[in-house]
């Protein structure tokens, strides 16, 4: 699988396509900037180092930092990410740059409509607020323009996914016995995984929260909402990091000097994402008491099985670092390690990112085991594992395939490879500080969601003589994620203003050892797989939710609906089924 040498830049290929994903991308980096800067402001408010922020207005902080960060910048990388995928593996160009230009509008107007109700809260002139945190569940309740944001945020995200599917029905009518290419096959598993898994939230959002908040609904079940939510919210983990293990897949061994060491390896872990990431939402629900015991342990057994593919991963890219670094000289049973490119901060980024989510694969062991999790749940070492995950495996990955992408996009070389590789290895150090003392201070019963966290409560010595240590390594980690984040712009900046140059290396993947002719057909059976994940989460979430709402009713408690929601729900149901019709024909 490569696209030879003579292919020209990503930019050469498809200039149409080049530019939607390079306005992906900034947008992704925007966010990000803005992001980080939220996230210093409230480590120095936490920790009492500094305080610029007043406390009352810490969560509305909290929540643009989340909201920003952890589907803001992640999902514009990765539909800038997946639309490279898909036209390169394809060979081939979207089918209409307007519709293109379409889903990217409607997440650009969402994310500007919920980022506004988020900074309305700063302001006590501005009638708006939704500092309801990333987790957006009832009972807080944020202004409409949130939730409608929301809304349209994750509309687009789907038909950015249609996009993808509509240029591989193109193509496999053109070539009907090829195999689907595995860049495009990694696509179009994780589209049809988030179309499921954002399902819940959809329906939370729609149903319950946006009309809640117009005052449609007098009152939701917060138990509802909630599980709602986690059908979504931890399956979206996933969606982050689909992205980020198919660049490990496609581009590390490239990089590396190798080939990938095995295709239907690499298929098979993405067929085993789509069908096992939705059903394991109830593990963050361990210690809500309206879902039964048997429920939660049946979804603690599905969150274990999800090693699976995080193993067969790790296995495949390790092995196809090693084969690239024997191609370059390396020997020994470890010192092949010393012939990989670390100077590279391409390379370097991303295999560091894999080490960290390594560790974030054992503190995750921690937090899906039903007894133990009692231990640290809602803590902050759960703080400190997400930014292991989001913040490492997959921000890092994304900061450090920039370097590759940029020259691609924009036929302009790195402004600097050793300021890139010097970002890297500050955002390296500065998130093993911080997410170390989190998990740390997590052990110890440190809280999570609090502006002012009461650390003087502690009765017992180990607590007490610990937390100014602690608290010393999360501001300095901090500090460093924040400076990292300042040489990752300016690198972007620099490298865009540059000029054009005629000298870059061609667009291309990494070939195979073991290519898709060795995986059997029945992987690239798209519609058994979809067909087995929608029975999974039936199995997982039909009994749950209809004991709650058999128990509490769909409104919770004495709620019922106003006439008016129940036009406008019919109203909105016919729109997205017409909408939907519209864009099949």
């Amino acid at each position: 699988m490569s696209l030879g040498a003579n292919s020209g830049t990503y930019l050469d290929q498809f200039p149409g396509e080049a530019k939607v994903i390079r306005t992906a991308f900034y947008s992704s980096f925007i966010a990000l900037g803005i992001g980080a800067l939220m996230g210093l402001l409230q480590v120095f408010h936490r920790l009492d180092i500094l305080r610029l922020i007043p406390s009352e207005d810490y969560y509305s902080y909290l929540t643009l930092h989340a909201v920003l960060l952890v589907l803001t910048f992640s999902i514009f990388f990765l539909v800038g990410v997946f639309t490279w995928a898909v036209t390169t593996s394809l060979d081939r160009g979207l089918e209409d740059l307007r519709y293109t230009w379409g889903w990217y509008g409607l997440m650009a107007v969402g994310t500007l409509m919920a980022g506004v109700a988020i900074i309305g809260g700063f302001f006590d002139s501005i009638p708006m607020s939704a500092a309801v945190l990333y987790t957006f569940y009832a009972p807080l309740q944020a202004h409409p323009l949130f939730y409608l944001g929301l809304a349209l945020f994750i509309v687009g995200s789907w038909l950015a996914g249609l996009d993808w599917f509509r240029s591989w029905w193109a193509w496999r009518s053109e070539n009907p016995d090829e195999r689907i290419p595995l860049p495009t096959f990694m696509a179009l598993t994780t589209t049809l995984f988030w179309i499921i898994s954002s399902m819940g939230v959809a329906i939370s959002v729609v149903v319950f929260l946006l009309p809640w908040s117009l005052g449609l609904i007098g009152q939701v079940d917060a138990l509802l909402t909630r599980t709602l939510f986690w059908f979504f919210g931890h399956a979206v983990v996933y969606f982050w990091l689909m992205p980020a293990y198919m660049l490990w897949y496609v581009m590390l061994p490239k990089i590396s000097g190798g080939k990938l060491f095995s295709d239907p390896l690499a298929r098979v872990v993405f067929v085993l994402f789509l069908i096992l990431s939705t059903p394991t939402g109830i593990h963050h629900q361990y210690l809500d008491p309206g879902i039964a015991e048997g429920f939660k342990f049946i979804v603690m057994v599905n969150t274990m099985f999800l090693l699976l593919p995080s193993l067969l991963t790790a296995f495949t890219v390790v092995a196809s670092m090693e084969h690239g670094a024997r191609q370059r000289g390396g020997t020994g049973y470890f010192g092949w390690l010393r012939a990989l490119p670390w100077r590279d901060p391409v390379f370097a980024g991303m295999a560091l990112a894999g080490l960290m989510f390594a560790a974030a694969g054992f503190s995750g062991m921690i937090n899906a085991g039903m007894n133990i999790n009692y231990l640290v749940h809602n803590t902050w070492w759960i703080v400190g594992h997400f930014h292991l995950t989001i913040g490492t495996a997959v921000a890092l990955t994304f900061m450090a395939t920039t370097y590759w992408f940029l020259p691609q996009l924009t036929n302009k070389e790195i402004w600097s490879k050793s300021v890139g590789l010097a970002q890297v290895l500050l955002w390296f150090v500065g998130m093993t500080l911080m997410s170390n003392a989190m998990h740390r201070s997590g052990l110890v019963g440190v809280p999570r969601r609090t502006a002012e966290p009461q650390y003087s409560g502690f009765d017992y010595e180990v607590a007490a003589g610990s937390m100014a240590e602690l608290n010393m390594q999360v501001a300095i980690g901090g500090t460093l994620l924040f400076i990292s984040t300042l040489l990752f712009l300016t690198v972007v900046v620099m490298t865009v203003w540059g000029s054009k140059v005629d000298t870059l290396p061609a667009n291309g993947y990494a070939e195979t050892l073991s290519g898709p002719e060795d995986a059997p057909l029945v992987l690239d059976n798209l519609k058994l797989w979809t067909a087995i994940a929608v029975v999974l989460v039936v199995l997982a979430y039909a009994l749950p939710l209809a004991s709650i709402i058999g128990r509490r009713g769909l409104f919770g408690p004495g709620g019922s609906p106003s006439p008016q929601f129940i036009d406008t729900l019919v109203f909105t149901g016919q729109a997205i089924v017409d909408s939907a019709v519209g864009v099949i024909r």
